[in-house]
């Protein structure tokens, strides 16, 4: 059987729920799949989702560092970038970002220096 590959899940750490909530729910328009903690005064492991898209968020220290970068393929990041900006959220302001190999971004950072960017293609680039 060939090798194949169907999806990737990016892992962020984070350090405060309130924050996290606000971030991925409040702000980005996620919603939670999923909310694990592994016992009194434990780490919480969480799940959000938003179209295609799943994120897993960690508390606990050994999952992931601060400081990531996740690179999400998608269509509509015109659209993702209005909404975002009508939202006036104070602690991030994206904007648009046409690459001249033909992608146009929105890069948001989180409140734990994590980094996602959203780009669609919106131009061929010659090979």
């Amino acid at each position: 059987m060939a090798v194949q590959f169907e999806r990737a899940v990016p892992i962020f750490r984070f350090f405060s729920l309130e924050k996290a909530r606000e971030f991925y729910v409040g702000f980005l328009g996620f919603k939670v799949d999923a909310e694990h903690i592994f016992g009194p005064n434990a780490p919480v492991y969480m799940m959000v989702s938003r179209g295609g898209l799943t994120i897993h968020l960690s508390e606990r220290h050994g999952d992931a560092t601060p400081d990531g970068h996740a690179y999400v393929h998608m269509s509509g990041v015109r659209e993702l970038d209005r909404e975002l900006s009508d939202k006036n959220y104070r602690h991030n302001k994206p904007g648009l970002d046409q690459q001249e190999w033909g992608m146009t971004e929105v890069t948001v950072i989180h409140p734990f220096a994590n980094r996602i960017t959203f780009g669609e293609e919106t131009a061929k680039v010659p090979a």
